[in-house]
């Protein structure tokens, strides 16, 4: 009896505010393996905000979500069949299979993991895509020196929660901004930070001058908007900005910045980057997060969905913040 596939495709661009019209759940039969490949059933999909920026047909970093066809995402399972002589089934991989249960590879681009002290959804979150996300732009960009003050936006979140727990174990002065009072304590009490700034009290510039008294070295961006702007106004002398996200423009028109001579008046090193082009620094990036995570110094939440069915409503909650740490999908 044929195995089927659920997927779930995009369709159709969003036009303003992505919906779930914009996806659609299918079925396809799964076809016989052929020579070399392997068979992955995947546990669980990521779901991160740079997906909101492929769905668009318009010029990025890396080409758009093609329409129709399955939709981007990491993933992390279990192979289930193989015909490579490099994966055995039972063996646990991280790959880029996207929304669908299972996934087909000829083993490029795939890596095995080891679950016995880092649970396999930690794979896509701290021990993944967003936490080598978290330690390049602290280590490459930001390098913080004891003393100093870095801030994060999104600091609940999978990439920022990363961002100012490195700071700490670096003897910085950590502060994070984030959306809610639930959130806020998180950062501080179970996280580690110093501080946390809820940017939905509607007094952001005021509150984060009153935790960051020495200013502002070190800023990790995901927002962007007036999030950008309140930290701009913060930052130090030869301040660096590690530019990650906008996930506030992402489903709007941009918001211009409000004093964008800072940057030169600042001298300021403002460094966008993709984390997909910055392979070398992975193995080294993982093997850290990994033990940070297997003796408990590094903390992480997740919200789960259940079912590839829950997908597109997930997504577009992490879109509108309403995760709390990495979102997953369950897919098993």
């Amino acid at each position: 009896m044929t195995q089927i596939n659920r997927q779930v495709l995009l369709v159709s661009r969003p036009q303003g505010a992505a919906t779930t019209d914009n996806f659609k759940l299918v079925q396809t039969p799964l076809a016989p393996l052929a020579d070399g490949e392997l068979r992955v059933r995947n546990h669980y999909l990521s779901l991160d905000p740079y997906m909101r920026g492929r769905m668009n047909d318009s010029k990025s970093y890396a080409p758009p979500q093609p329409l129709n066809e399955v939709m981007i995402g990491g993933t992390v399972g279990e192979v289930v069949e193989s015909k490579n002589p490099k994966f055995s089934a039972g063996d646990k991989v991280v790959g880029m299979f996207g929304w669908q249960e299972y996934g087909t590879s000829n083993g490029t681009n795939l890596y095995k993991v080891d679950d016995t002290h880092v649970p396999l959804s930690v794979y896509l979150g701290s021990v993944g895509m967003p936490g080598v996300t978290a330690w390049y732009g602290v280590n490459r960009i930001i390098a913080p020196k004891a003393g100093e003050t870095v801030v994060v936006s999104a600091a609940s979140g999978a990439v920022g929660s990363v961002v100012g727990q490195l700071a700490k174990l670096a003897g910085c002065h950590a502060v994070g901004i984030a959306g809610g009072a639930d959130k806020c304590r998180y950062v501080v009490d179970t996280l580690g930070f110093d501080a946390c700034v809820d940017y939905k009290a509607g007094n952001l510039y005021q509150d984060l001058k009153a935790v960051t008294p020495n200013g502002v070295d070190g800023y990790f961006e995901n927002v962007g908007g007036a999030v950008l702007d309140a930290v701009l106004a913060r930052m130090n002398s030869f301040g660096r900005i590690a530019l990650c996200g906008m996930i506030a423009n992402y489903d709007g028109e941009p918001l211009p910045l409000k004093h964008p001579a800072l940057m030169l008046t600042q001298r300021l090193l403002v460094q966008g980057f993709i984390v997909a082009e910055h392979m070398d620094v992975w193995p080294e990036a993982l093997k850290q997060l990994g033990t940070l995570v297997a003796q408990r110094k590094l903390h992480y939440r997740e919200t789960i969905a259940q079912g590839l069915d829950a997908a597109p409503e997930a997504f577009l909650g992490l879109l509108k913040g309403l995760n709390f740490g990495k979102q997953l999908v369950k897919l098993i």
